[in-house]
C-alpha cells in the first residue's frame, strides 16, 4: 500500500513551542505518511526531525549546507507552475524562482502532478505570506486541506482528518 503524504513547511521564524510540535506531529504520522518539505530553516527543519519518512526538496546543490536532498529542475516548476501563483512573479531573481519552484515539487510532487493530502504549517498571524504562501494558494487551487498551526482550531481540526483518512 502507497503511504500518504504531506506537505511539512512555514515560516524560518516559527516559535520554538510550535517547532516541537511539528516535530511531534511528524513523528505521529510517521507510520502511514511520507514528508514532503524544503530543508529550510526553522518549520521545515522541525518537521524532517520527527518524520522516519521523507523526501526534501532542494532548490540548489548545498542549499542550507546539505549534502542531500532532491534537486529537480526548479526553474521548469516556476514557469510551469509557481510564477501564476505569485503575487508579483516580475519582481523574483533567479534564487527566488529557484525557492518558489522548489514550492511547487513539494506541494505536487516530483511530476508536478500528485498533490500532497493536505499541508501542515505556520505563518505569522495564519496569513497567506512568504515561500510557504505560494503552497498555500497552491494549495487552494488544488483543494489541498491545510491546517495552519497559527490558527487556533488547526490541531483539531488535523486530528479530526487524520482519523477520517484511516
Amino acid at each position: 500500500m502507497k503511504m500518504k503524504n504531506y506537505a511539512g513547511i512555514g515560516s524560518r521564524s516559527t516559535p520554538v513551542d510550535v517547532l516541537n510540535l511539528m516535530t511531534q506531529i511528524a513523528e505521529e504520522l510517521s507510520p502511514a505518511y511520507v514528508l514532503m518539505s524544503g530543508g529550510a530553516d526553522g518549520a521545515d527543519t522541525a518537521f524532517e526531525k520527527g518524520a522516519a519518512h521523507s523526501e526534501i526538496y532542494i532548490p540548489w546543490k548545498g542549499y542550507n549546507m546539505r549534502e542531500d536532498g532532491i534537486l529537480l529542475d526548479n526553474l521548469r516548476a516556476w514557469n510551469d507552475v509557481s510564477r501564476h501563483f505569485h503575487p508579483a512573479p516580475e519582481k523574483c531573481t533567479v534564487g527566488a524562482q529557484k525557492l518558489h519552484g522548489r514550492n511547487a515539487y513539494i506541494t505536487l510532487g516530483p511530476n508536478l502532478d500528485d498533490p500532497v493530502s493536505m499541508i501542515i504549517c505556520w505563518t505569522p498571524k495564519g496569513e497567506i505570506t512568504g515561500g510557504t504562501g505560494l503552497a498555500l494558494r497552491l494549495a487552494k487551487y488544488f483543494e489541498i486541506p491545510v491546517f495552519n498551526l497559527a490558527k487556533e482550531d488547526a490541531l483539531p481540526s488535523l486530528i479530526d482528518f487524520v482519523e477520517n483518512q484511516e
